[in-house]
């Protein structure tokens, strides 16, 4: 199935459950625009290339609040995951992990591998 076609319930789910796998608290405001980032990103990878004139607008416009707060709510999710989440995990999706003393990936970062990662797993 093509993420294009997958019906939005089933591919929210999906990318719930890989953040949760991941250690993104479902409280934190991060998490809902970080999952809303990941569903519009798999379907337009261009929209990963730009996200400060892309993606944030984006988000921002369907959740009424500003580019601003989304980018750093985005930030606090991925911190948060990154210290608490499974380090196996992100050693498989990202080919390393805090236990390696390597830094959090980037935002976009974060985003573009989570969204590659649903893209070929739904083909």
């Amino acid at each position: 199935m093509d993420i294009a076609t997958m019906p939005e319930v089933e591919l929210e789910r999906y990318i719930t459950k890989i953040m949760l796998e991941v250690g993104v608290p479902a409280h934190l405001k991060g998490y809902h625009y970080l999952r809303e980032a990941i569903m519009i990103s798999g379907k337009d990878m261009e929209t990963v290339s730009s996200v400060t004139k892309l993606l944030y607008p984006e988000i921002a416009k369907r959740f009424r609040t500003t580019e601003q707060k989304v980018e750093r709510a985005i930030r606090n999710a991925i911190e948060v995951s990154w210290g608490r989440g499974n380090m196996d995990t992100f050693e498989d999706l990202f080919g390393y992990s805090a236990d390696s003393g390597k830094s959090r990936p980037t935002n976009s970062e974060y985003i573009a591998r989570i969204a590659d990662k649903v893209r070929l797993d739904l083909r």
